[in-house]
């Protein structure tokens, strides 16, 4: 069998499908995608087009290293992207070609359902949600059945802010609490916008009400500061969805800095490293909980991974309303969540089918711009 064909799709809201095409007839879909960034991967794969033509889709392995290793600049997220699409694809060829689930391949199932987590949606990235609001949307998530839920902090927080403003995010997350009882678990991210000095003083505050985790409570790049608000806090640390590799997750696990580790398949290496990184992880007893804001590709990859490794926590996607990322809309049979879980997948490879009929109105030029946040003195915040 050979590879014979690389076909992209920009489809709204702000997704790149992938479908690897062979000789035999058998297609392998990936989503090689960057937020933002959409149309730049798209030519990185176009780039990776010229070696992979011709080769057989067996060797996932051997073709990651030759993507990975093959140029003298390794990894960064636009090249991590779209080699990850690919090798999701590629994974997807081989399940099909011997009609298994890809966890099947990759040492067989560890549970027969995969539990899930979702947001609940702040309305803009300035100032978010009022507090009843947030109230209402978290209680409509446990009524729909979820054992797990996640907010991010908005407004912005300055480098070292008021108390007032502490008390207020404290405020906002006391109220959720206390709306969804204590039987549903509550996870709140800094989304790397807090410095580390008040993510220590947040961390403090919110302790007494019992998050699940704080999710990336500072910037990636300086572990040591991640290490010293871990070490600071009884509430676990979950971080790297923007981390890339093995190599990337190596000091995180090694300095302890976490408690939750958060590989994105699109980005971090595909399907298979995101295992290796698993296997890492449980050496230092930690979890896995796969970061997934993007669309139904991304979470069939997702649930391959969930359902074959042992430190699995649980499964990120967005909720969307129209349920886009479960696939209403790209996928001929939509992933359904039943109870705050999915079903173990039976199908072949990822266990999908596009439906690119139904798919026509929400292709679009790739186009999409990450928004820009700013502080009241206009200088820019952190995303």
């Amino acid at each position: 069998m050979k590879i014979t064909k690389l076909e992209t799709f920009h489809v709204r809201p702000r997704w790149l499908f992938l479908k690897i095409h062979t000789d035999e007839g058998i297609v392998g879909y990936g989503e090689p995608v960057l937020e933002g960034r959409a149309r730049t991967v798209e030519t990185a794969i176009k780039e990776f087009e010229r070696y992979l033509i011709g080769q057989d889709p067996m060797l996932i392995e051997h073709h990651w290293q030759v993507m990975y290793r093959g140029g003298f600049y390794r990894g960064g997220p636009v090249i991590l992207s779209a080699i990850s699409g690919i090798e999701q694809a590629l994974w997807d060829i081989k399940g099909k070609y011997y009609n298994m689930p890809v966890y099947e391949m990759l040492g067989g199932a560890c549970r027969n359902k995969i539990r899930m987590y979702t947001h609940v949606k702040q309305v803009g990235i300035k100032n978010g949600n009022s507090i009843d609001q947030m109230v209402e949307m978290a209680r409509e998530r446990k009524e729909q059945g979820y054992t797990a839920i996640k907010y991010s902090i908005i407004p912005p927080i300055r480098n070292i802010d008021t108390l007032a403003a502490v008390e207020e995010h404290v405020e906002r997350f006391a109220r959720v609490r206390e709306a969804i009882g204590k039987d549903i678990d509550l996870a709140i991210d800094f989304h790397g916008r807090v410095s580390p000095a008040m993510a220590i003083r947040l961390a403090k505050a919110l302790e007494p009400y019992y998050p699940m985790f704080i999710e990336e409570p500072c910037l990636p790049e300086n572990v040591d500061a991640m290490v010293r608000i871990a070490q600071s806090t009884t509430i676990p640390i979950a971080a790297g969805e923007r981390l890339f590799t093995k190599w990337g997750y190596r000091e995180l696990l090694e300095k302890q800095a976490v408690a939750v580790v958060q590989p994105d398949l699109c980005h971090v290496g595909g399907i298979l490293e995101a295992k290796k990184i698993a296997a890492m992880a449980e050496v230092y007893y930690r979890s896995v909980a796969p970061h997934n804001p993007l669309g139904p590709i991304s979470l069939a990859a997702c649930l391959q991974l969930d359902a074959c490794i042992p430190n699995f926590l649980f499964q990120e996607h967005p909720g969307m309303p129209e349920k886009w990322d479960l696939g209403e809309g790209y996928l001929k049979n939509p992933f359904v969540i039943v109870d705050g879980y999915i079903p173990l997948p039976r199908g072949p490879g990822l266990g999908i089918e596009l439906d690119e009929e139904a798919m026509k109105d929400k292709i679009f030029d790739g186009i999409w711009e990450t928004p820009l946040l700013y502080e009241e003195d206009g200088s820019l915040a952190d995303w």
